[in-house]
């Protein structure tokens, strides 16, 4: 067992690396352009790259035509979206990927025959042609993490295809810089579901190559992926005094019902809580999407996933939110009784929340 999570352990770790460019034979490995290091928001151009990646990894062409439109306009060149969406055909899959160039070879297409300029900008250097792959590949493998690495125990065709062609040719690549190359890894798996353990992985890697925690949050937000049928609705200002992060309200029903849909960010949970009533009452969660906590006062935390139901007797001291790095909703639907009440009491203890598994 010890054996198999080191195995895994190091595939984390290596399809967590950031994309940088890959020296000659004769040549150090360094880093693509100058990497300094990025404070606070993101520019034009990287919200631009967390867009176009979020947008392929979820396959919303309609959309993704407009991004490519708006990038195009605000400074990012052809050339420059297209190894972006080449770089997340290995996250996202051929499909994805395939169907964004598509989108951007059709959307070139409709600006040529409205006139519109497009700038190409310079195809992608990878150095030297004749370069050994697989030794280029491995050598920057090992100076990225830090060790070599050897799953071919796992499987010698996935180690070679990752040395040879992940590390060495397509990271080799020089239109990116290694921030924005994380940048767009870090938004295309935001945008997906079930990839937890490798999103937390390159939420490291971003922070060791400058982008900062206020950048990660901003990415996380705005490659929010789908979640249920349920409209999100509004930033949840009124109640946000009892939230640790920033979550979404939609009343979906005051009839009869109150059943209100809430929408939870990345690492965002409400307060300790109690439903009073003195008959009846209480509260009941139908998950629709992502993944979540639910913990009453004394018990360990219970995770959900879409298709759970929670049960939540008046009087229970309880609380619930989202996991680190995964959105989370649920239906909160009141249940009737007498004399309700709502009382809102201390925050998660971040120490126990970065506990939980």
């Amino acid at each position: 067992m010890k054996k198999h999570r080191k195995t895994f352990a190091i595939l984390t770790a290596l399809f967590s690396l950031p994309a940088t460019s890959f020296a000659t034979d004769t040549k150090p490995v360094t880093e693509p352009k100058a990497q300094g290091v990025i404070q606070m928001e993101l520019s034009q151009r990287q919200s631009s790259l967390v867009q176009l990646s979020a947008l392929t990894a979820k396959g919303d062409i309609p959309a993704l035509k407009i991004a490519i439109e708006q990038a195009l306009d605000q400074g990012l060149n052809l050339n420059e979206i297209k190894d972006l969406m080449v770089q997340l055909y290995t996250y996202t899959g051929f499909p994805r990927s395939l169907n964004a160039l598509n989108a951007l070879a059709e959307t070139l297409q409709a600006r040529q025959a409205k006139g519109v300029p497009t700038e190409i900008g310079p195809e992608p250097d990878r150095g030297n042609s004749n370069v050994d792959m697989l030794a280029q590949g491995t050598r920057t493998q090992t100076a990225l993490i830090g060790q070599k690495v050897d799953l071919s125990a796992l499987s010698a065709d996935i180690d070679r295809y990752l040395k040879s062609h992940l590390f060495g040719d397509i990271f080799a690549s020089d239109l990116l810089s290694w921030q924005e190359r994380e940048i767009i890894t870090v938004a295309a798996l935001s945008a997906m579901q079930g990839v937890d353990s490798q999103l937390q992985a390159h939420l490291n890697i971003s922070k060791k190559n400058g982008i900062s925690d206020e950048q990660l949050k901003e990415i996380i937000r705005m490659a929010k992926p789908e979640m249920s049928q349920f409209p999100a609705g509004e930033e949840n200002i009124a109640y946000a005094q009892y939230f640790v992060g920033k979550s979404y309200l939609n009343m979906l029903s005051t009839d009869q019902l109150a059943v209100g849909n809430v929408t939870f960010e990345p690492g965002t949970r409400n307060n300790w809580h109690i439903h009073h009533a003195s008959k009846g009452g209480g509260q009941l969660l139908l998950v629709t999407a992502g993944r979540g906590y639910y913990q009453e006062w004394g018990k360990p935390a219970q995770e959900l996933k879409a298709g759970d139901i929670v049960h939540i007797p008046a009087g229970t001291k309880h609380w619930h939110g989202a996991a680190p790095t995964e959105w989370f909703q649920h239906l909160a639907i009141e249940v009737p009784g007498e004399n309700t009440r709502n009382q809102w009491l201390e925050p998660v203890a971040d120490e126990d929340y970065a506990e939980l598994k």
